[in-house]
């Protein structure tokens, strides 16, 4: 009989535990879900709250549009006559809008469809064509946000050179266009006479024989064998009388003497891999300056040295000047060129270096990776 009363009693306590227990579980299933239905009333009235917010100010939610270029274009420079599709076929493939294609004139060689270009709020700007249709793009597009891209399509295509665009592959250029790295670079300005207007160069202006090569390259020769038609004026220009010439480098004379060629450079690469200014940097806001001053045909062996060997301040005949402004006076009017282009004679020249005036968009280490392993296969339309 006690044995079965404390069976019983043992009975009662677990069954009394297992029931407290029961209740436990039942009660905190209870609150979660209690819990769960007021966070879903809550999200549910946040997503009401947005939603009302939203369509009060007019916002959507509608996916961003593609971005879209615009591609200022040197049909002359376009010997192919086709890189308006390969433009409008590389924006498709990479997901961008149809370019908007500008044509660049006689009388113009790209700032007023530069401007063209901005005013349809663009994301980006293409140059496509030689120095001229890069430099005219620059000086608009100098000092804004929007980005410029380079399709080189000249014969000195200099700052193409500088910043390491394929010169040979215009679909790799656009698409380094399209998705390359931003970099910030200087702008040279230059003058004629001290309140003169003011003209904006990339790469190089100068004085002297550079120009005079520049104006007497023969234009045939040229279009058949691109930038070594340079080479054949050049000897026929190597014999001529030096200019005197002084020059004031950040407010202070810096040389007197008798020269054959100054040329500032915002940059030091030149046509066939030579680098004319090794300390030259595209973005350092300095300007180098070269003086060439030799005296005779056979000095110019000792020129050439200098250059090829890279020497950085003073070489055979050859002093190399950096600062900030530069004024160039000579006594005598001499030829004039700035970035490839000949611009006539003048007796005085001032350069200045504005620090980071331009977007320009240069190849990413993965793109020139691509490039070199000749990746990138354009689509067929």
């Amino acid at each position: 009989m006690l044995f079965l009363l404390a069976f019983a009693v043992v009975i009662l306590c677990v069954g009394l535990f297992i029931g407290y227990w029961l209740g436990s579980r039942s009660r905190a299933a209870d609150r979660r879900a209690a819990q769960q239905s007021a966070a879903g009333r809550d999200q549910q009235l946040d997503v009401e709250d947005l939603t009302s917010a939203d369509s009060q100010s007019g916002q959507s939610a509608d996916i961003p549009p593609k971005p879209r270029a615009a591609v200022i274009m040197n049909p002359v420079k376009d010997v192919t006559g086709d890189f308006a599709a390969v433009a409008s076929a590389v924006c498709r493939q990479e997901g961008w809008q149809p370019p908007l294609i500008i044509e660049t004139t006689e009388d113009d060689p790209g700032e007023a469809m530069a401007r063209k270009a901005l005013d349809a709020g663009v994301d980006l700007v293409v140059a496509a064509g030689g120095d001229g249709t890069v430099r005219a793009a620059a000086e608009v597009l100098a000092g804004t946000d929007t980005p410029m891209g380079i399709i080189p399509m000249g014969t000195g295509n200099l700052l193409a050179r500088n910043i390491g665009l394929p010169l040979d592959r215009q679909e790799w250029a656009m698409r380094i266009a399209l998705w390359g790295q931003d970099k910030p670079i200087d702008i040279g300005h230059a003058q004629t006479a001290p309140d003169g207007e003011d003209s904006a160069f990339l790469v190089m202006a100068g004085l002297g024989f550079d120009a005079a090569v520049m104006a007497d390259t023969d234009s045939d020769l040229k279009s058949k064998v691109g930038w070594l038609a340079y080479f054949e004026a050049g000897a026929r220009k190597l014999v001529g009388s030096p200019t005197r010439v002084t020059i004031t480098v950040d407010g202070e004379q810096a040389l007197r003497a008798k020269v054959r060629s100054v040329v500032g450079g915002n940059c030091g690469k030149i046509q066939g891999g030579i680098i004319l200014m090794p300390e030259a940097d595209i973005a350092d806001g300095i300007l180098d300056l070269l003086v060439v001053a030799p005296k005779n045909a056979f000095q110019w062996i000792g020129v050439a040295a200098s250059v090829f060997s890279r020497q950085k301040r003073k070489g055979l005949h050859t002093q190399i000047l950096r600062g900030e402004s530069v004024v160039i006076e000579c006594e005598e009017k001499i030829d004039m060129q700035i970035d490839g282009d000949p611009l006539g004679e003048t007796d005085y020249l001032a350069m200045q270096v504005e620090h980071h005036g331009l977007i320009v968009r240069t190849p990413t280490r993965e793109q020139t990776r691509l490039i070199r392993q000749e990746g990138w296969p354009l689509p067929v339309a």
